[in-house]
C-alpha cells in the first residue's frame, strides 16, 4: 500500500508529499506519520522503551514469516538464524513476523505474540522443534536435543512467546 499523501508548503510553493511509515531517525524529524499496511505504527516510530521489544539484525540465512530465531555473534556482528532444538547454542531468542532473504535486515521480536503461524491448537503448549525455526507440541527427546518451552497457542495462528533457557537432554 502506498503511503498517504498530503500537500505541504515547500519554498513558497505547494507540493505533494508522502507521509513517513518507518523512521530513519533524526533525518525524519518533523515528518507527518502514516500507519503501515497493518494499520499500525511501525516500531521504528516509537520512542526507546515504548512498544515491542525488537531489534533489527542481519539474517544469516533466509527466514520465513513466523520463524523462531536464535541470535548469534558473527565476528562482532549480531545476526539472526533459525532456532533449532537439535543442539545447544541455537535456542530461540525471539521470532520474525516477516520473511527476509539471507543477508537482509530482519526485525526480531524478543517477546510478545508471534502472529505469523498456522495450524496451531489453541491452548496447547509449544516447544522448539528439531526442524529449524519451527515449534512442536511434543518436546524433543533425543540425546543432545534441547527442550525449550516457547509458549502457549492463543489461537490457530498465534503463540504468546515466553521462551526459556531450555534443558539439554543427556
Amino acid at each position: 500500500m502506498a503511503a498517504k499523501k498530503y500537500i505541504a508548503l515547500n519554498v513558497g510553493r505547494q507540493q505533494e508529499m508522502s507521509a513517513t511509515q518507518a523512521s530513519a531517525g533524526a533525518a525524519n524529524e518533523g515528518d507527518i506519520v502514516a500507519l503501515d499496511s497493518s494499520g499500525r505504527l511501525d516500531p521504528s516510530m516509537m520512542p526507546v522503551g515504548v512498544g515491542a521489544d525488537a531489534q533489527t539484525l542481519v539474517a544469516s540465512e533466509a527466514l520465513s514469516a513466523g520463524d523462531f530465531v536464535s541470535v548469534w555473534n558473527d565476528a562482532g556482528t549480531m545476526k539472526a538464524r533459525r532456532a533449532d532444538a537439535t543442539a545447544s547454542g541455537k535456542e530461540a531468542d525471539g521470532f520474525v513476523l516477516s520473511a527476509v532473504s539471507n543477508g537482509q535486515d530482519a526485525l526480531v521480536y524478543f517477546e510478545g505474540r508471534n502472529t505469523a503461524l498456522t495450524g496451531l491448537t489453541g491452548g496447547a503448549r509449544y516447544y522448539l522443534a528439531t526442524t529449524a525455526g519451527q515449534v512442536t507440541t511434543t518436546p524433543p527427546s533425543a540425546s543432545g536435543n534441547v527442550v525449550q518451552y516457547i509458549g502457549r497457542a492463543i489461537g490457530t495462528t498465534t503463540i504468546s512467546f515466553e521462551g526459556d533457557d531450555g534443558v539439554i537432554l543427556a
